[in-house]
Parts: C-alpha cells; sequence; structure tokens
C-alpha cells in the first residue's frame, strides 16, 4: 500500500486567477502564509454578481493549509461599488429570502472562517461592497475610500449580512442615517467612527495589510481562533455566559502545544517583549 505524505503543501508565490462560471472573478496570490484575494472586476468597480459571491465561498473553503491569514481587496480603483444592480432581476418573496440567505452564508463563510481577514479598502465601498468589508477583521482604509448604504434610494434593503455587521462597527443610529438620507462617510471620518481601524495614504493600503496579515499569521492559529469567533459571540452573550466562554477558550486556547512553546520562549527571556 503506498504512503500518503502528511507534509503541508505551501502554495508556490505568484498571482492566480479563478473563475465563477466563466467569468474571471477573482485573483489568488500566495505570500507566505498569506492569501491575497482581490475582486477583479474593476471595469465594474468590483461590483458583486452571485457568481462573483460564490467564487469567493469557494476560495475561502479551500485555502491551503499553509495559510494562516488573508488579505482581501480589489483590483483598480474602488474595493467594490455593491451589488451588480445589471444582474438584479425580479424576484418573489421566496426567491428573494433564498437570494440573501446565499449572500448570508458565503459573508459567514469569510468572517467565521479557518483565519483571520484584514480587508484593504480603496475609492467605492458601498452597499454589499461595506457589508462584504464588514466580514473582515481587521480593515485598512486608503485616504480615497468612502462608504454608502443607497439601498434607500435604489428602492431595497441591505441583503449581504449588513443590518447585523454594521450596527456592530458604527451603531444603528449611523446606519440608519447612511439607509434614509444617502450620507457618505469619507476615509477620515469613517476610521473615526469605525469603519476601519487603520487609514493610510492613497498606494499604502495593501503594504499595511500584509504588514498586518503577516504579523497575525505569526500568531498561534488557536488563538486566532478564538478572537474571530469567541469574542464576538461573547460580546453578544450576557455576562455570565460571556466570561464561561471565556474561561472555556482559555484553557482550550492554553492547552495547545505552540500556546506552551511560546510561554516557556517568554520565560526563558526568548521571546520579544511587548512595545519593543
Amino acid at each position: 500500500m503506498a504512503k500518503t505524505s502528511t507534509k503541508t503543501k505551501i502554495p508556490k508565490p505568484g498571482i492566480r486567477k479563478t473563475a465563477a462560471d466563466g467569468a474571471a472573478a477573482l485573483s489568488v496570490e500566495f505570500r507566505d502564509e498569506v492569501a491575497i484575494i482581490r475582486l477583479n472586476r474593476p471595469e465594474k468597480r468590483n461590483a458583486l454578481a452571485d457568481d462573483m459571491v460564490l467564487a469567493l465561498g469557494r476560495v475561502f473553503d479551500e485555502l491551503p493549509e499553509s495559510v494562516r491569514a488573508v488579505v482581501l481587496s480589489g483590483n483598480g480603483e474602488h474595493f467594490c461599488a455593491g451589488l451588480d444592480l445589471s444582474m438584479l432581476k425580479e424576484r418573489d418573496a421566496a426567491e428573494g429570502l433564498l437570494h440573501s440567505r446565499m449572500w448570508h452564508n458565503v459573508f459567514d463563510r469569510i468572517q467565521f472562517g479557518r483565519v483571520p481577514v484584514v480587508a484593504v479598502l480603496h475609492g467605492a465601498v458601498i452597499g454589499g461592497g461595506l457589508e462584504l468589508a464588514c466580514c473582515a477583521h481587521v480593515r485598512v482604509a486608503e485616504a480615497s475610500t468612502y462608504y454608502a448604504l443607497p439601498e434607500g434610494q435604489r428602492g431595497i434593503f441591505v441583503g449581504g449580512g449588513g443590518s447585523v455587521r454594521v450596527p456592530r462597527l458604527v451603531g444603528v443610529a449611523r446606519m440608519a442615517d447612511m439607509m434614509l438620507t444617502g450620507r457618505v462617510y469619507r476615509a477620515e471620518e469613517g476610521e473615526r467612527v469605525g469603519f476601519a481601524q487603520y487609514l493610510v495614504g492613497n498606494g499604502e493600503g495593501l503594504k499595511k495589510g500584509l504588514e498586518l496579515a503577516t504579523k497575525i499569521a505569526a500568531n498561534a492559529p488557536m488563538t486566532n481562533y478564538a478572537v474571530m469567533h469567541a469574542l464576538p459571540r461573547i460580546a453578544e452573550a450576557t455576562r455570565d455566559q460571556g466570561l464561561f466562554t471565556e474561561s472555556l477558550m482559555a484553557g482550550i486556547a492554553q492547552s495547545a502545544p505552540e500556546a506552551k512553546e511560546r510561554v516557556q520562549a517568554f520565560l526563558q527571556g526568548k521571546a520579544k517583549k511587548v512595545g519593543k
């Protein structure tokens, strides 16, 4: 019987394109333990069609085991201008419900996947593009970034999880204002209210995103997993449930072999000290 190798295969560096139903929807690049996933419809301001959303889900599901962080960005001048309205078709209530739930499913797989995601934002971050950006765990915005939810003016409602994720970043009142009045947040104000954690100059986003993703990839995987999966659930739980979940997660994380090695390295003075 042939032996099966258990060695993790590390993807070769370089850019690859992936197709969704024949359309070049995404490009994927690997740099060591970081995958860079770019929306690749610059001529449409990276507007999201259903095949593109499904392709995103597949790419995140099929990330190689060697990948420990993702940078999500967009080719061209914009991150994502939202739903591709040219693809919008008339649906009955049941079809509309299932369509929205498909987006929910894919975006949940990004937010609650295996590895943390750093979104690099520039230009338009509108509607479904903002919903996608909110799935990331860290957001870096370039000076050109602007945020909007024009659904109120289009006669539609958010359907990609925005009503849950956006208020958790900026509050219900700000989201309601954006949808009712068409208010647009520019990069500096958006960073101030919580849409992004970092603000950089134009053209500097990918460098900063890669810097952060590389740091994240160097963390113990179970700690990253706890931050992604336990922290948002603790925030929604009652005090007692949150504290109990914290205790469970702390016990699991510190029992991992890599965690024990890191603690020993710190105790032996081999670990880099905070702030140094």
